[in-house]
């Protein structure tokens, strides 16, 4: 079976895609320098409509370029704050099966679930022992 995948590079060429291709790198810089804030954003559409790259497209619909793109950044924010969320849950859970197991002193767990603090640990290890 054949791959067929086209990469897409910047060009000296003034086409459409050309343009979006400077546009996002142009965003990435943005997000490196400013986080993803709505000043990312918004110093992009700037140095892109300066630089004539989308700059109609962009003048006619600023606000709702920066409105998609701010929904992206709200989406991408909810989806790693539930990841973290998971991962502290999945880390607590742990630490909780280890402290019932009690084979383990607090240090030791504490090195084997890293991302919980040592006052998080003490604070399961009181629930464990009261629902015992």
């Amino acid at each position: 079976m054949q791959n067929n995948t086209k990469v897409i590079y910047e060009s000296d060429t003034d086409d459409i895609i050309n343009q979006y291709i400077i546009f996002c790198k142009v965003f990435s810089g943005q997000t490196n320098q400013h986080g993803m804030t709505r000043k990312a954003i918004t110093e992009t559409i700037r140095i892109c409509r300066d630089r004539n790259i989308l700059r109609e497209y962009l003048e006619q619909r600023e606000k709702e370029v920066v409105t998609i793109m701010m929904s992206l950044f709200d989406e991408e924010q909810i989806i790693k704050s539930f990841i973290k969320s998971e991962r502290h849950d999945e880390a607590r859970e742990t630490a909780e099966r280890m402290i019932k197991m009690g084979k383990l002193s607090l240090d030791e767990i504490s090195l084997y679930v890293p991302s919980l603090s040592f006052d998080e640990l003490r604070e399961l290890e009181a629930e464990v022992l009261q629902s015992v």
